[in-house]
């Protein structure tokens, strides 16, 4: 018998180590106004990144701010150096050269918050990786992109430091100017493809909703959030889980720490099962033997002594919201709903895969399930259009799934019941109410 034939190993991409263009650091004002000198002679868009300290600090400040206009150097700004930096005229110069321009970014929702509270924000925008993601492209982030699309590698190994550390190692701005570096490059490929498939006015639309982005306002049981909790069942755990939190809350806020490395959620969970009487028995928890834990012993059971001696305890369950109900919970309360929201994602899922464009893009998964909910009373691709228009569906998203989700609506509310449309799904015990 003949062996089968061994497929030729594929060649490795080669690695872009360095930035491929000087590299400069900014720490003060008359750096910043030879930056906005150099700018200024420029044209076209400005790429952009920011490095947080996100797992380290409370804050998601922007401690890096990477810029590179079309051909130019790589200029590194770093908020961080002076406290004079961001409140100078250098700096007001700056922001408005960058309200001018269009800025491309590499997920945009995660920069724009920490560059807006600095001041700085965009003329327009164009996201790589939203991009990348309406273009059909199956893995989206930078370096992914880059290895697809610009056929070498990039050097992420320093992607989880703390970029609140300074002064900043030579290896980690190394890594920051690398962002930036294909950014302009990686524009040109996926509007490319973009334009292949007819899809550049879909991009336009999304990329003009990113300029006024907000992130979600925070919810006022976040406590609710720790994991874990879903397994407690009496109110006065409750309440010394709740009261923990916002004493981990206050304290990281004040010492711009993240949470976590206070406490974890795991030790706020076995305080609040566990219940200590006093302060010998918390301090003898396994749970409570880290650093923080212990610097701060007395601050904790201060709060737990609080949560004793409560007389208003925490419902078991959250307060009933305007938002709605669980969707894995509509099959047994709203039956109807449930029926909807299923033909119609069956719908947008073969819609989906023949527009290669991934299910919440095409249109997200919290507006589909708003629309399932509460359609509107008369049923027409008009009033389905406008319904869609007012939860904040893009005019191309309106297009593709109006008509779709219209013939799934019917077909819900005439079709004979159908196994695969009514069978509950897979409970999900971190999902929120």
């Amino acid at each position: 018998m003949s062996e089968s034939p061994v497929a030729p190993e594929t060649p490795e991409l080669p690695l872009l180590q360095h930035p491929r263009a000087k590299v400069h650091y900014i720490s003060n004002q008359n750096e910043l106004a030879d930056l906005v000198a150099t700018l200024e002679t420029s044209n076209g868009s400005i790429a952009i990144d920011a490095e947080r300290a996100s797992g380290f600090k409370y804050s998601q400040r922007a401690y890096l701010v990477q810029l590179r206009a079309n051909e130019t150097d790589i200029f590194l700004i770093d908020p961080a150096a002076s406290p004079e930096m961001i409140s100078s005229k250098e700096f007001s110069d700056l922001a408005a050269f960058m309200k001018d321009r269009e800025w491309i970014l590499h997920a945009a929702t995660q920069d724009l918050p920490c560059l807006n509270e600095i001041g700085l924000y965009p003329g327009s925008i164009f996201d790589t990786e939203l991009a990348g993601r309406l273009a059909g492209q199956p893995r989206v982030g930078l370096g992914a992109l880059t290895e697809s699309l610009l056929k070498f590698r990039l050097a992420k190994e320093h992607s989880a430091a703390d970029w609140s550390t300074r002064p900043l190692p030579e290896a980690w701005l190394n890594y920051a100017a690398l962002d930036v570096d294909v950014l302009h490059e990686l524009k040109a490929e996926v509007e490319n493809l973009l334009a292949q498939q007819g899809k550049l006015e879909w991009a336009k639309q999304e990329f003009d909703a990113l300029l006024s982005f907000r992130p979600k306002p925070q919810k006022l049981d976040r406590w609710r959030g720790i994991t874990g909790l879903h397994k407690v069942q009496d109110r006065t755990s409750l309440e010394i889980a709740r009261q923990l939190w916002l004493t981990r809350e206050a304290l990281a806020q004040k010492m711009d720490v993240a949470p976590g490395r206070l406490i974890p959620d795991s030790s706020i969970l076995i305080a609040a099962t566990e219940k200590p009487r006093t302060r010998p028995e918390l301090a003898a928890m396994k749970s409570f033997s880290g650093r923080a834990s212990r610097s701060y012993l007395d601050t904790w059971w201060e709060a737990i002594q609080v949560a004793h001696k409560a007389t208003v305890l925490p419902t078991l369950k959250p307060e009933k919201t305007d938002a709605l109900p669980n969707h894995r919970n509509w099959i047994n309360k709203f039956p109807e709903a449930d029926r909807r929201l299923k033909y119609a994602k069956a719908s947008l899922v073969e819609l989906s895969e023949k527009k290669l464009v991934p299910l919440e893009n095409l249109l997200t998964p919290e507006l589909l399930r708003q629309v399932s909910f509460t359609p509107p009373e008369n049923l027409s691709s008009q009033t389905i259009s406008e319904k869609l228009k007012q939860l904040g569906a893009r005019p191309w998203q309106i297009e593709l799934t109006s008509e779709l989700i219209l013939e799934a609506f019917n077909l819900a509310e005439t079709a004979p019941a159908d196994p695969s449309m009514t069978s509950p799904p897979e409970p999900d015990e971190h999902e929120e109410l």
